[in-house]
């Protein structure tokens, strides 16, 4: 069976996009990252890329008329690289129709939370402030509700702790176990 071709979608540090890219290249998925794409030209991200050897889509938003301008683009990139799916790994941007439509069921994202609670920006932030003791990651599909799709996995993290940075670093840690395996459940439906 021919690999699955990938294209990872980050705004920030692309530890996500690095454990992806390890998965496929260990074996784990059978699927090749193609391309990364993200909207914060000189991001960690495409630090990570350049060592992955993983070419590299970087834009700025405003450099654009419209939300539909830029996903043209990019979807003309994809569409080049002949990406079978996207995976969205900390990219802080809301897809939209264009690219909805083009990759309908084929868009995936990584939420730091058990979805459906604590949709949107800064998850962990508002689970803290609210004092939950069981804290997770949700891999769902990227529909036009705020990470409303359909969930795909998902993983509980017990904590009674306050540390951030000390919970932030075993939510990256599970999410670097469960964003393959979640892959790997989509790639027979693609």
């Amino acid at each position: 069976m021919s690999k699955k071709r990938i294209a990872v979608f980050a705004s920030g540090n692309g530890s996500n996009f690095e454990a992806i890219v390890k998965a496929c290249v260990e074996g784990v998925v059978n699927a090749e990252v193609v391309l990364c794409v993200t909207d914060r030209p000189g991001a960690y991200v495409t630090e990570r890329a350049a060592r992955a050897g993983v070419p590299m889509i970087e834009f700025r938003p405003k450099d654009y008329s419209s939300k539909a301008e830029f996903e043209s683009m990019l979807l003309s990139h994809l569409r080049e690289k002949k990406v079978e799916l996207i995976c969205l790994a900390g990219y802080m941007r809301i897809i939209g129709e264009v690219l909805l439509e083009a990759y309908a069921g084929r868009i995936l994202n990584i939420h730091p939370s058990l979805l459906p609670a604590f949709k949107g920006a800064d998850a962990v932030g508002q689970a803290l402030a609210y004092g939950v003791k069981v804290f997770g990651v949700t891999v769902h599909y990227v529909d036009s509700s705020l990470d409303g799709g359909k969930i795909i996995a998902q993983a509980a993290i017990p904590y009674e702790g306050t540390d951030r940075d000390d919970l932030e670093a075993m939510i990256h840690a599970r999410e670097h176990i469960i964003y393959p395996e979640a892959i790997n459940k989509v790639l027979p439906l693609i």
